[in-house]
């Protein structure tokens, strides 16, 4: 009817990594003007404290729910020359980090992994180390495997 809508969300930029797109690409073809409001974003967030290179960075999104397919994924990132991002859920953290310590992508342990928990909240946390480290420091603090995650490995 020719009023203003806003999309709005209590979890960082709304369309990153959810469906929301597709409401942005239904209006955009209905001729319905799309706005942004800059907001918060746990990519940016994570990308900026990991202390990474940040000029050159891929954003991957959530990795596959299945561990043969995640470990593919991880695999297909070894040769990556940016910083790479990506979501975890507490569910699939520590499922994440031990193939991510196995895999080449790892590089035998060279390669530097910061996992953000709660990014921009209260019970924010950042956390460092290799993926070996990372892992065994969840597995030892299991009150720490919970909200959202943001992963950051270094090129």
């Amino acid at each position: 009817d020719g009023k203003p809508v806003a999309l709005v969300s209590d979890g960082g930029s709304p369309l990153i990594s959810d469906p929301g797109f597709k409401l942005v690409r239904e209006a955009v073809a209905r001729g319905i003007t799309v706005m942004a409001i800059p907001g918060p974003t746990s990519v940016i967030a994570a990308l900026s404290v990991s202390g990474f290179p940040t000029d050159r960075f891929i954003f991957e999104g959530f990795l596959p729910v299945k561990s043969a397919a995640r470990r593919k994924k991880l695999e297909s990132l070894r040769a990556e020359e940016r910083t790479i991002i990506f979501y975890e859920s507490p569910h699939r953290i520590l499922k994440t980090l031990e193939p991510l310590s196995r895999t080449v992508l790892d590089n035998g342990g060279k390669r530097q992994v910061v996992v953000c928990r709660e990014l921009t909240k209260i019970h924010e946390e950042v956390t460092s180390g290799t993926a070996a480290e990372l892992l065994e420091f969840f597995k030892n603090n299991p009150e720490k495997v919970r909200g959202e995650f943001v992963v950051v490995v270094t090129p």
